[in-house]
């Protein structure tokens, strides 16, 4: 059993950010600690939505209490995910400085949570520019989607090629979700030094939100890529056409699902 602290988004109905993350955790029988640095009543997908983030004092104030009452130690990992305002982006970094200081340190794992293709960034670029300067330089593992490997190496990537280049000198581990592998197929990318692979699945319609924030969380509990993307890919099909990912009515289906191979080495 891994034991994760999360900061990120949480839904009262649904599943993305933190209750999506915190749920797959959960399912895969892992303690998760969270941090919610946005309440809502759900996805802004839905006509209507209520809530907003949540201050800064007062996630300070929530880790002061955990600290005081020794619960921010012992963790085997930190997943970072969305995060609404670069003051927000600094509460991320002073944290994840503290917890790295702990022994053992735990595991960093950021999801950086800008935007996707072809809408471009969906936080202000003052957030996008903290997370690239503060945050990227702290990740052992990094889960960017190939638009925003992009935006943060400042680079076209057109191809495999290209995104390989750019991810490699990110961070230790650069795992790039859907990678430009045409109109059928989506995948991953994923680098650690010198050494990359290549993991292809089908591309799927009508898939819920929040598939990012279930991939990051079993990466943050330890899977190997090509055995979390296989889980994920399971989940995708038992969701397709519903309003949310079926991590509960269908965990027993996708927890047992087998690992995918690489498709090939880059």
């Amino acid at each position: 059993m891994a034991r994760v602290l999360i900061v990120s988004s949480f839904v009262a109905s649904g599943h993305v950010g933190l209750s999506a993350s915190g749920a797959v955790l959960q399912a895969l029988g892992h303690d998760v600690t969270g941090l919610p640095t946005v309440v809502l009543s759900n996805h802004l997908g839905w006509p209507q939505a209520a809530g907003g983030p949540l201050p800064v004092d007062q996630l300070r104030d929530m880790a002061r209490a955990l600290r005081a009452n020794g619960l921010l130690e012992g963790h085997d990992a930190v997943l970072i995910g969305y995060l609404p305002s670069p003051d927000h982006v600094a509460f991320a970094a002073d944290l994840v400085a503290e917890m790295r200081a702990m022994d053992p340190a735990p595991r960093i794992v950021v999801d950086p949570i800008l935007g996707d293709a072809p809408g471009g960034l969906y936080v202000p670029e003052a957030v996008a520019r903290a997370v690239r300067e503060r945050l990227v330089p702290l990740a052992d593992t990094l889960t960017p989607n190939h638009f925003e490997l992009g935006w943060l190496t400042g680079r076209a990537l057109p191809d495999l090629t290209a995104t390989l280049q750019a991810a490699g000198p990110l961070a230790p581990e650069v795992l790039v979700t859907s990678p430009p592998l045409g109109a059928e197929a989506t995948g991953l990318l994923a680098v650690r030094g010198r050494r990359s692979a290549l993991f292809r699945t089908l591309r799927r319609g009508g898939v819920p939100h929040g598939v990012g924030d279930a991939f990051a969380a079993m990466v943050a509990a330890g899977m190997a890529p090509g055995e979390a993307l296989g889980r994920l890919d399971a989940l995708v099909l038992c969701s397709i056409g519903a309003p949310h990912l079926a991590i509960a009515t269908a965990a027993p289906r996708w927890v047992a699902a087998p690992a995918i191979g690489p498709d090939s080495q880059v």
